[in-house]
């Protein structure tokens, strides 16, 4: 059922250690029958289903492109939105769902405060981005790559090491009171969106905070934004 809820962001758009300075950053229903936009039918998006292939890790497709349009005819600026329910990052173009994929947000929970281990919600946008040109599964330490690379999981590891991996892009909070300032502070709890070695966790709640990818994925995603994207986190 997860997984037909991950399908569902793509077709129904509607639906709506890194964080807090982690081990590798120390320092641094319809009413009345009828159909709602956000309740779409479960049997037709079964059929949906039964045409696709079944792959946990990536479910990486362009919602126009599936719709009979090539993705490349989508324009405008990029925005994000972080849907944590689905654990599933949209990128949209001009306001459009242009493509996604599957994400690995906390496994405590959504919230901002300042050693929570939570992923915020709320408005933000990418502040600093650094990797550029890294090799897949660089491990990162204090935005920095160290030159190593991390050994590459695709089963259920969830090893003691939060390693940040291949490309991080840093969040600001934007919202006053929610995710930006003292003790709530999304920048300052250093949450990023990057990629992981964990790549069998990604589709669950697996994080300290931050947003995982796995290591294609992110590269793919950080070719296509800019500083200043803004990125929605929602529940």
């Amino acid at each position: 059922m997860k997984w037909l809820q991950l399908i569902l962001v793509i077709w129904f758009p509607g639906l709506g250690a890194c964080g807090d300075s982690g081990p590798m950053e120390a320092g641094a229903a319809s009413a009345g029958g009828q159909h709602r936009e956000d309740e779409p039918d479960l049997g037709e998006l079964a059929q949906i289903l039964a045409q696709e292939p079944d792959d946990r890790r990536r479910l990486q497709v362009s919602a126009r492109s599936q719709a009979g349009e090539p993705a490349a005819s989508v324009e405008g600026p990029v925005s994000l939105v972080v849907f944590v329910s689905f654990q599933w990052l949209e990128l949209r173009r001009g306001g459009v769902p242009d493509r996604g994929w599957p994400v690995s947000t906390s496994s405590y929970g959504t919230g901002s405060q300042a050693g929570s281990h939570r992923t915020p919600l709320g408005e933000h946008r990418i502040c600093e981005t650094f990797g550029e040109g890294a090799r897949p599964g660089a491990i990162f330490e204090s935005r920095r790559d160290t030159g190593r690379l991390a050994r590459i999981t695709t089963d259920e590891t969830d090893s003691e090491e939060d390693h940040v991996t291949t490309r991080v892009m840093w969040l600001e909070g934007l919202e006053e009171g929610l995710n930006r300032g003292p003790g709530i502070d999304s920048k300052q709890r250093y949450i990023y969106i990057h990629g992981t070695p964990e790549e069998g966790l990604i589709g669950t709640p697996a994080s300290h905070g931050c947003i995982r990818m796995t290591n294609a994925d992110v590269i793919e995603l950080f070719d296509l934004i800019e500083l200043g994207t803004p990125v929605r986190i929602v529940e």
